[in-house]
């Protein structure tokens, strides 16, 4: 039986056997010893998405120390409010700093910036926001779907890959799930790690 582990784009965990690109944490355990979930999601603001594979470590998954997280990819992680982790993957948290909204951010500047935008109470905060405006990998709600914005066009987010598109529409204002902070990394320049379904 697979864990509660699979990150959506909502912040939301869940279980599927899928792994996807990328782990992650949010800084430490929130997990029982019977490897269930309780009541809560995160331990501090540090929400952080590592690789998977990291100098020939072997994580014992939800073991005694971190409550690991997976996510489909880098787009997926952003979504749902993590940043690259300044250990397993330096440079993209470098860059990803470099082109923060706050000049020179340190990690702790930038985990509370992002703490503050990602949840209302302990809901996903949503920012409503013109599409037009919007750069590549930013990931919308549209009638109770998601979709990640690739080029001209929308791609339908799934547990195991991007499934199907439609041409990106203009002129509309919708629910952003990216975090206005990450958002500005991205028209920035920073290239996210997109699943291999998105090509």
């Amino acid at each position: 039986m697979p864990l509660q582990n699979r990150v959506d784009p909502f912040g939301e965990l869940f279980a599927d056997p899928a792994r996807g690109l990328l782990m992650g944490n949010r800084g430490g355990r929130f997990h029982g010893d019977d490897r269930t979930l309780g009541s809560r999601r995160w331990v501090s603001r540090q929400w952080i998405c590592c690789v998977l594979d990291f100098r020939g470590r072997q994580r014992n998954v939800w073991g005694r120390y971190y409550t690991e997280l997976f996510f489909l990819d880098e787009v997926t992680a952003f979504a749902a409010g993590h940043r690259p982790c300044f250990e397993c993957r330096r440079k993209d948290a470098e860059k990803f700093a470099a082109l923060f909204s706050v000049k020179n951010a340190r990690a702790a500047t930038m985990d509370e910036r992002l703490h503050a935008e990602r949840l209302t109470g302990k809901q996903k905060r949503r920012h409503r926001r013109k599409i037009d405006t919007l750069p590549n990998g930013a990931v919308i709600s549209i009638g109770g779907e998601v979709f990640a914005l690739k080029g001209k066009c929308l791609l339908r987010w799934t547990p195991h890959g991007y499934r199907g598109s439609r041409p990106r529409p203009r002129g509309k204002t919708l629910d952003v799930l990216t975090l206005p902070s990450i958002l500005t990394v991205l028209t920035r320049g920073y290239q996210p790690r997109w699943h291999s379904s998105a090509e």
